[in-house]
């Protein structure tokens, strides 16, 4: 029985556990370098990427001094604490998740929103009563940070791994190959929880991305402090505070769209998963962090360009996201056509939903591409967030691509003719 439930997995992704190690290393030492490269203790960034340059940041910097930092790690559990103690005491509607394969459906609380208000309100409050040089701490431990995340990621990622082998355990349909690097990385249990409390979902979005918006608030009060005040912040970092802040609120408000993701849905929680708990924050930040000590000011018509360029693409992501959730709520108030499979699902062959496979990635990649315009154009290194997304995002439409054609057979072939692009319309 155990076996038909949880079958072995013959099948890897990310080249293997040679891939999966590989990842395992090379991401945190990205995100290190992101930091060494391109900071002040830098120098500031370079004006361009070569292999001679990262040489000479290395050998020129004593890179390992510093990543261990006592204060900056009991910083960091707080923080971790908050949102669980948050999750468990805050009220908020309790909804079912997708079936299972047991049939089972799992009960989630959703108050995402409300730790995010309450997280803004008293930070925003610590700030008018002690002054913005009061919260910039995290601009200076940053790298302690960082090392306290990676801590608790392996920890959270090892724990699961050593439970899923526990009697009973349901796992990811991916992770169960019995390769131990590659299932700790990728995830063997598809809903590890400690009692009622979901690891994964929580995960997903609270420690992460509210503390992406403590970032960029923090790296205001550093150019605040700097600059004689917040009259004095540039237009450009005011505008990464708004666009990234606006874009971390409409994931929370809208919690329960988690649910139906492939994250969720099919993925196990390994290293991959508890690794973007930091590596969100400490990466997506980039250019608020770069614009601290590189002061960028747009102009007017700076400021209306790239403005126009977020709306544009915010548009197209709110919009592409609310007839998909309509559509799967029973309503289609846009009268969109679809095609129905032989398994009695249906498709959206209109709308967003017709003009490419994934618009919803169209406006992710337009949102991420008026970030990095926030910085200018003197060096490469903060546009990095638009090329990793890029790669992210092909990737993932390549798996769900794969898992649909596996799912619906000739069904998604005929789909794909009637909407042959991937993302960009008339481009992929």
């Amino acid at each position: 029985m155990a076996t038909v439930l949880n079958p072995r997995t013959t099948e890897y992704e990310f080249l293997g556990p040679i891939g999966a190690l590989l990842i395992s290393v090379s991401t945190p030492v990205a995100i290190y370098a992101l930091y060494f490269g391109c900071s002040e203790v830098a120098g500031g960034c370079p004006s361009q990427i070569s292999f001679e340059s990262v040489l000479q940041a290395l050998s020129s910097l004593e890179w390992w001094k510093g990543l261990w930092d006592t204060e900056a790690t009991l910083i960091y559990l707080a923080w971790y604490a908050f949102c669980v103690i948050s999750w468990a005491v805050l009220p908020g509607d309790v909804v079912e998740g997708t079936p299972l394969r047991t049939g089972k459906r799992l009960k989630y609380k959703l108050n995402a929103f409300s730790t995010l208000l309450l997280t803004v309100g008293l930070t925003t409050g610590w700030i008018m009563a002690n002054g913005p040089e009061s919260f910039t701490f995290i601009y200076h431990k940053w790298v302690g940070l960082v090392t306290a995340f990676l801590l608790l990621a392996f920890v959270e990622a090892t724990y699961c791994y050593i439970g899923s082998f526990q009697q009973g355990k349901l796992l990811a349909l991916g992770g169960n190959t019995g390769n131990v690097i590659y299932d700790w990385f990728i995830g063997r249990e598809l809903n590890p929880s400690i009692g009622v409390f979901d690891i994964k979902t929580f995960n997903e979005l609270r420690p992460g991305l509210i503390l992406w918006l403590l970032i960029d608030m923090s790296m205001v009060c550093e150019q605040a402090t700097r600059r004689g005040g917040f009259a004095n912040v540039t237009d450009s970092m005011w505008l990464v505070l708004l666009f990234q802040g606006a874009y971390i609120v409409d994931s929370l408000y809208n919690e329960a769209a988690l649910f139906t993701t492939m994250d969720v849905i099919t993925d196990g929680f390994g290293f991959m998963l508890a690794f973007a708990i930091g590596f969100v924050p400490f990466t997506y930040s980039l250019q608020a962090r770069y614009l601290v000590f590189h002061p960028v000011d747009l102009g007017y018509l700076g400021v209306i360009g790239v403005v126009l360029v977020n709306f544009v693409g915010y548009y197209i992501f709110r919009t592409a996201n609310a007839e998909k959730n309509d559509f799967r709520n029973g309503q289609n108030p846009k009268n969109l056509k679809f095609m129905t499979t032989a398994r009695g699902s249906k498709l959206l062959t209109s709308g967003w939903w017709g003009r490419s496979r994934h618009p919803n990635y169209l406006g992710d990649l337009l949102m991420g591409l008026a970030w990095c315009l926030t910085t200018g154009f003197e060096t490469p290194i903060t546009y990095y967030y638009i090329v990793f997304f890029t790669i992210l995002l092909i990737h993932r439409q390549r798996r769900d691509d794969e898992a649909c054609y596996k799912k619906y057979g000739a069904d998604w072939v005929k789909y794909t003719k009637l909407v042959p692009y991937r993302i960009i319309p008339y481009v992929y």
